[in-house]
């Protein structure tokens, strides 16, 4: 099958050639005329040939996103050959648990595609034109390997706007999906809203991260601030903490972390504030009485001149937490703003500490979990930073 050739200008072929999967506008010289937004075209160079295979958006700031860098067609042998690989290595690592993230985009060469599996129910993400283009073909695909009892597809996030394409209210296209579904993951089970939670329903990026901060918890007096479900709070409880305090500025999410809480039956004496955390925090007296605080923040960050002002506030909240904490107390914080990358990240803790006038040790620095893979090539596809900090 011939596909359209994208022709991309002298000297900008090096990036794709190292693994990265986009070429931007600004890249392209010459193009069809009368394309379609996700259609599927080859990227060539005009000295050194063929580049890749994937979409083209002529109308988007990222004008191909590649899919292969091999002349294969791109079908349903294509797609099931993807998915199932993308499923092999989440099985690998979660051997014994049916919740993870199945598909997470770029990370497994499928651009613009996200699908998370709730045990026998998925949530599906198309962001960009050229999956939304391909929807007919990919949603019975995906039941098809996944045999699951039903399929809610999520249209209502904001990167489906930069490409285009319309927002919507999740909607069910497959099967029944019930009000809540119950999950259990390696710290806890929990109940989850695929049609009304944020984002696809649950925070999987968080998993490991949860692990990491439980093992510090025990006997300890925590906050879990912004705290959605109540991820971090409950793996805390489990892990033997004297008490956990809750806090979310959304009465549903908090609603839904005592759910959880009350479905772990720990026996942590637990906590529910609903309102603005830093106002939590500036309420609390230097030195107590938390001696741990866990912040996971929404993405400040929304695009890169966001970022000067979402660094500030970062800062801001960052050095609250860290005045209340005790000696020996230790803060877990993270962004999971794209563009605040790790060095921006470890500059914004350490003037946060200078203005709380403390000093911490960096016990931990981590990223997403292992189900939301980074290409080493593509540094857009490590977005979460995580760090556990200790009050010395």
């Amino acid at each position: 099958m011939e596909y359209p050739q994208i022709v991309l200008k002298p000297k900008e072929e090096g990036r794709l050639r190292e693994g990265h999967l986009w070429a931007f506008s600004n890249e392209v010289a010459q193009a069809p005329s009368g394309m379609a937004p996700g259609a599927l075209a080859d990227l060539v160079h005009s000295g050194s040939g063929f580049l890749g295979r994937g979409f083209y958006h002529p109308h988007s700031l990222i004008a191909f996103r590649m899919l292969t860098a091999q002349k294969e067609d791109i079908d349903e042998t294509f797609f099931e050959k993807r998915f199932c690989e993308a499923q092999a290595w989440r099985e690998m690592l979660y051997p014994n648990i049916r919740s993870y993230r199945w598909i997470f985009g770029e990370s497994d060469r499928l651009p613009g595609l996200v699908v998370d599996r709730y045990g026998d129910y998925l949530s599906v993400q198309l962001l960009s034109a050229g999956m939304e283009k391909l929807r007919a073909l990919i949603l019975p695909l995906i039941e098809k390997i996944a045999s699951p009892k039903g399929i809610v597809l999520r249209t209502d996030a904001g990167l489906r706007e930069l490409e285009g394409l319309p927002q919507a209210s999740p909607e069910v296209v497959f099967g029944q999906v019930p009000e809540e579904v119950e999950i259990e993951l390696e710290n806890g089970r929990y109940f989850v809203n695929l049609l009304k939670g944020q984002k696809t329903g649950f925070y999987f990026d968080q998993r490991d991260n949860r692990q990491a901060l439980a093992g510090f918890c025990r006997g300890r007096k925590v906050l879990d601030a912004f705290c959605y479900s109540g991820g971090f709070g409950i793996a805390a409880a489990r892990a033997g903490a004297r008490e956990v305090v809750f806090n979310d500025s959304s009465e549903d999410a908090l609603a839904l972390a005592q759910k959880n809480a009350e479905l772990n039956a720990a026996s942590t004496i637990k906590t529910f504030v609903h309102g603005d955390a830093l106002k939590l925090l500036d309420r609390q007296a230097p030195g107590g009485p938390y001696e741990v605080v866990s912040l996971d923040p929404p993405a400040f960050a929304r695009s890169k001149k966001h970022l000067a002002v979402a660094l500030k506030a970062y800062e801001k909240l960052n050095a609250k937490a860290m005045s209340v904490l005790p000696r020996g107390g230790l803060l877990a914080t993270s962004s999971c703003s794209h563009h605040v990358d790790r060095a921006f990240f470890m500059q914004m803790l350490r003037r946060a500490a200078r203005k709380a006038g403390r000093s911490f040790r960096l016990v931990e620095l981590r990223s997403q979990a292992k189900d939301h893979p980074i290409l080493l090539s593509m540094p857009e596809t490590e977005y979460l930073k995580f760090a556990i900090l200790q009050v010395v």
